[in-house]
């Protein structure tokens, strides 16, 4: 708010005041003619009154357009707490003041309550979490000890459970304040080949070809994320791609980006811009009635956490392909 506006601010503020004079003097004119009383003593006595009372009001003016630049300032760093406010001028503005005080108390116990309902959820979720792996592991064993069909089935099934229970935990770690990130420099060949070990049955059971070089670079990151970055990639590769082949390689003409194209059903143009939100499954999700919309999302997260970029591509019909980013902005290196 610019000088002229604060000043028909006050003036509109004190309208009723400035009526009032106007209207006093009014009557005193008035009264004056009828009684064939000198009007110019009136006018004298009027333009000393205005005179006295400008004064005033300039000082009064200075006033209130301090109390509104202090009261700009604090807009600005009010966050938690409420500051301590100007003096104020009238009953009015302290009333003012005292609501402001109870409603920030009454926000700080919402919030206190709220956060602390969040906590309790995340710590049984994060609880349930690692409890479930204990039965899923049993049943792991109990299947692989009599090899049948039925087993072989079975155990697909249980590893995709596993899918969903590790993106559990992973959504709890990014929703949680603290950070356990560990960035260093490792080999890209050994992420990316833990990836490709995890789902080396899904390849052969779907008959899907891996294109693979070795990439000989190194990347400064965050072992535990990106692995799961890339696990995600390859796992949304792997359920639409029915046939054909999935290829992982470095691109040639952005440097220290890892691309991952697979020869699936593809992405629709129009849900290409919005595939990493959250919740969003797209066409291909509604068709596949198993997605949720949760895997990218999770995906997009983390990369920015590690300072990375995510990209796609998509053709319909011809495929996917995946860019990621793998430069460092601004990470504290341990």
């Amino acid at each position: 708010m610019n000088f002229i506006s604060i000043l028909f601010s006050y003036i509109k503020r004190h309208i009723s005041i400035l009526i009032a004079l106007i209207i006093g003097v009014i009557i005193f004119a008035i009264v004056f003619s009828l009684y064939n009383l000198p009007v110019e003593a009136v006018l004298y006595a009027s333009m000393l009154s205005i005179f006295a009372i400008m004064i005033i009001g300039f000082f009064r003016f200075f006033s209130y357009y301090k109390k509104h630049k202090e009261l700009e300032r604090l807009k600005k760093i009010i966050i938690i707490s409420l500051p301590d406010f100007p003096e104020p001028m009238s009953r009015i503005e302290k009333d003012y003041q005292e609501l402001l005080e109870i409603l920030h108390e009454s926000k700080m116990t919402v919030i206190y309550e709220k956060d602390n309902s969040l906590s309790n959820m995340i710590d049984y979720y994060t609880l349930w979490a690692h409890q479930i792996k204990t039965p899923i592991a049993a049943m792991r064993l109990i299947l692989q000890s009599e090899e049948s069909q039925v087993n072989e089935e079975l155990l697909e099934q249980l590893f995709r459970i596993e899918q969903y229970v590790e993106m559990v935990l992973q959504y709890l770690r990014m929703e949680s304040e603290s950070s356990d990130l560990v960035i260093r420099r490792y080999s890209l060949d050994y992420i990316v080949k833990q990836a490709i070990k995890k789902y080396a049955k899904s390849f052969i059971r779907k008959k899907i070809k891996l294109n693979y070089d070795d990439l000989n670079c190194g990347v400064i990151t965050d072992e535990k994320w990106l692995v799961f970055v890339i696990e995600q990639i390859l796992s949304n590769s792997l359920k639409y791609t029915s046939t054909g082949s999935i290829s992982i390689y470095m691109d040639k003409d952005l440097p220290e980006t890892l691309v991952i194209e697979d020869t699936g059903i593809g992405i629709q143009e129009e849900d290409l811009p919005r595939v990493f939100e959250k919740g969003f499954t797209g066409y291909n999700g509604r068709a596949d009635k198993k997605s949720t919309g949760i895997g990218l999302f999770l995906c997009k997260k983390i990369v920015k956490k590690l300072s990375h970029t995510i990209s796609i591509e998509s053709t319909l019909s011809k495929g996917t392909k995946v860019k990621i980013g793998l430069d460092m902005i601004d990470v504290e290196i341990e």
